[in-house]
């Protein structure tokens, strides 16, 4: 069966639709459309959603814990050193503190025995320092109250040990000026019997000149050294009998004449006060008595001011 349409109605029909009618036909198309696509999307996530729900959140969870438990014990591992380092240099304050109270204690000591300045050695407080400060120096973080103190520490301590260096230095000096320095009588006991320079010979009775002091005494009484030395002679020179020299050093020279008995040898280190040789009257004496003399430079000087330097 053949259906015909009339042309002029189909015309009429299709004029009669306007175009403002189409457009709100097409954006009421196309907004269904937009929310039809949003409403699938919704639907897939909240499907996808669903099913990880039940599971993420636990192993998320679990892990998030693990994490938090290491952190907590990489935290108290770090407390533990710090308070370790700190218990430490806690210790070590205490020592150097107790090092400087010491330290202080002895220098005040030695100087007073030394008879020295304590203007020039004063341990009770850090020497005086002064000068401009930089630019560099203003800029500097300052350092924690702890780390000061332990600097404070340190340079107080190098002052002290620097100041004890010098105090050791001149004191070792002065003892050994002192050891070997003649000062003394050259016997135990025993009185004086000649004194230095011109005097009547007492086996020519003429006027001559004594080089030394005598001092007499009982025979085989101890001789003893004045000062530290060596022993450059030890036997008998014309004149003196059995002979005692020894070099103190510095020029220094003494000998000890007419002893009956010789107790040490040439090269022989001596200590002040050590016993050398035994009284006695050989070579040209009278009786026992020590011939004394002190030589300085290679001339013979005066013993009385040595003699009295021990008094």
């Amino acid at each position: 069966m053949q259906i015909k349409v009339n042309s002029r109605y189909l015309k009429h029909s299709t004029s009669a639709v306007s175009p403002q009618a189409i457009y709100r036909t097409r954006a009421l198309l196309l907004i269904g459309a937009f929310f039809v696509v949003t409403l699938a999307a919704a639907a897939v996530g909240y499907r996808f959603g669903a099913a990880g729900a039940g599971q993420q959140p636990e192993e998320m969870a679990r892990h998030w814990q693990s994490e938090l438990e290491r952190q907590r014990e990489e935290l108290s591992r770090l407390r533990q050193k710090a308070q370790d380092n700190v218990n430490a240099m806690s210790r070590r304050l205490g020592q150097m503190q107790a090092q400087i109270i010491r330290l202080e204690a002895l220098g005040q000591r030695l100087v007073k025995m030394a008879r020295l300045d304590s203007g020039e050695f004063d341990f009770e407080h850090l020497p005086a320092q002064g000068g401009p400060t930089s630019a560099a120096g203003q800029s500097a973080i300052e350092p924690p109250d702890f780390m000061e103190e332990l600097e404070r520490l340190s340079r107080q301590l190098e002052d002290r040990s620097s100041q004890l260096e010098v105090l050791e230095s001149v004191l070792m000096n002065r003892s050994l000026q002192e050891e070997v320095l003649p000062a003394g009588r050259p016997v135990v006991q025993g009185w004086l019997s000649s004194r230095y320079g011109m005097r009547t010979d007492p086996f020519s009775g003429r006027r001559d000149f004594h080089a030394g002091v005598d001092f007499a005494g009982k025979e085989g009484s101890p001789v003893v050294a004045t000062a530290a030395g060596v022993v450059t002679w030890a036997g008998n020179r014309s004149g003196y009998g059995r002979l005692v020299e020894l070099n103190h050093g510095n020029g220094y020279l003494t000998r000890y004449g007419h002893n009956r008995k010789i107790l040490v040898k040439v090269g022989e280190a001596v200590k002040k006060g050590q016993v050398i040789a035994e009284m006695g009257s050989t070579g040209r004496s009278t009786g026992p008595h020590v011939h004394f003399e002190v030589l300085r430079n290679g001339r013979a000087v005066n013993p009385a001011r040595y003699i009295r330097a021990a008094n």
